[in-house]
């Protein structure tokens, strides 16, 4: 399918976000402004009660930057301060830059988003899926997929792979395999994931998975170049990301931030140093899609604001504005309802790697946020978010594990404000 049909099917089907039809702000949001005190208490109540080491936030709205403000340690034990210039492992924000190099190639007519997978990586033209049960073997039993895994599973998480979240056979035989062990190449990964059942046949749930990581293997096979090269050639120097990589030299190490594990008693335990620079200054023969990538405050939003900008940033275009559309549509048909995980986020659906939000918060538990936004995360709590009917980019950065979605909801409580349920219908 071209890229004129399927703006015109989704146009006909699914909701399209608030800049699909026109940029000007309405009058009920033209108004919104930053609470800088606000924000500041928020991010300074993060550190104080031991919630992160070290918080920072970067917004920009309406053409210009309406607050920065970071707090806490980046380094607690060396007293490093958490600052503008920090550099912090982002982890599964990396998936929205792996879509951009993806949807790049679409454009330039190299795939459509309804090919079978398999046109281009054969080993996923093998995959079995869970049948249920196991045989004589003591082994799950398989049978074939209702049909191919189309390239838009891959992009949407509806393929049906496991990430070892999910305690299924499939998830099992996922640990045993290891496709993403950092000694694997991106070809190697491919063909052991190929080994792993599906968990559903493609296009019938949503679940996360390591499809993103399948996508950079994808701009391998297409371009016939290293993933990490082409995506700095073509996005993060285009946009002047200048600490932005999956592989950083030594002499940035003095920057990067280490990362704490929320504790028994409301302590921050440090992470071993050498887990935590592992995926960037560790030695290493995979560059995943899914994540990987470090990157500054400043980098992300540059990011970002291309993305605000709808492909654009300061006369650099990246990707067209019809592309941007349909990457934040919401491409989940209604009839997929198992959605693992998924509607923890919030009122959404998800387009092209990233969440997009559908309907207003239900109640004062849901993150602040509005229609037409989308957004991901990182499994160390980073964020980012990209509201285009208040014409407003945000990048919230700490470095705290386990994934801890309150400081999500408090950092866009800080921004929207308590009562923000977006404009009057």
């Amino acid at each position: 399918m071209d890229r004129r049909s399927a703006l015109a099917v989704m146009a006909s089907g699914l909701a399209l976000p608030a800049f699909a039809a026109k940029r000007r702000l309405s009058p009920a949001t033209a108004g919104l402004a930053i609470d800088r005190n606000r924000i500041d208490a928020t991010l300074r109540q993060m550190v104080s009660a031991n919630r992160a080491a070290g918080a920072s936030c970067l917004i920009w709205q309406r053409g210009a930057e309406r607050y920065f403000g970071a707090f806490g340690f980046a380094d607690r034990e060396a007293k490093r301060a958490m600052a503008r210039d920090t550099l912090v492992q982002i982890f599964s924000m990396t998936k929205p830059v792996t879509g951009v190099a993806l949807m790049q190639l679409w454009e330039q007519g190299k795939f459509g988003l309804d090919d079978p997978l398999a046109n281009y990586l054969p080993a996923f033209g093998k995959v079995k899926v869970l049948a249920g049960g196991t045989g004589a073997d003591s082994k799950p039993l398989l049978r074939d997929p209702a049909r191919p895994i189309i390239v838009r599973d891959i992009m949407r998480h509806t393929a049906g792979f496991s990430y070892g979240m999910r305690d299924t056979a499939a998830d099992k035989i996922f640990h045993e395999v290891d496709p993403l062990a950092l000694t694997n190449t991106l070809d190697e990964f491919g063909d052991k994931l190929a080994s792993v059942p599906l968990l559903f046949d493609p296009g019938a749930e949503w679940s996360y998975s390591a499809a993103v990581d399948v996508q950079a293997l994808l701009v391998e096979r297409l371009t016939g170049e290293k993933f990490e090269p082409y995506v700095r050639r073509t996005i993060l120097e285009p946009l002047g990301m200048k600490d932005t990589a999956w592989t950083q030299p030594p002499e940035r190490l003095a920057r990067f931030a280490a990362t704490y594990t929320q504790a028994a008693g409301g302590k921050l335990d440090r992470v071993p140093d050498d887990k935590a620079r592992a995926l960037n200054f560790g030695p290493r023969k995979l560059t995943m899609g899914g994540a990987g990538l470090a990157s500054t405050l400043d980098d992300y939003m540059r990011f970002a604001r291309m993305l605000l900008g709808r492909g654009t940033l300061d006369g650099t275009r990246i990707l067209s504005p019809d592309t941007i559309r349909v990457m934040s549509t919401d491409q989940l048909d209604p009839r997929i309802t198992k959605r693992f995980f998924l509607p923890g986020k919030g009122s959404v659906g998800f387009g092209i790697d990233f969440a997009v939000r559908i309907a207003p918060p239900k109640d004062a538990k849901e993150n602040r946020g509005a229609v037409g936004e989308f957004f991901w995360d990182g499994a160390e709590t980073t964020l980012f978010w990209v509201d285009p009917l208040n014409d407003l980019a945000a990048v919230f950065f700490v470095q705290v594990l386990p994934f801890d979605g309150t400081l999500h909801h408090d950092i866009r409580q800080a921004v929207y404000g308590p009562g923000y349920t977006g404009p009057a219908a």
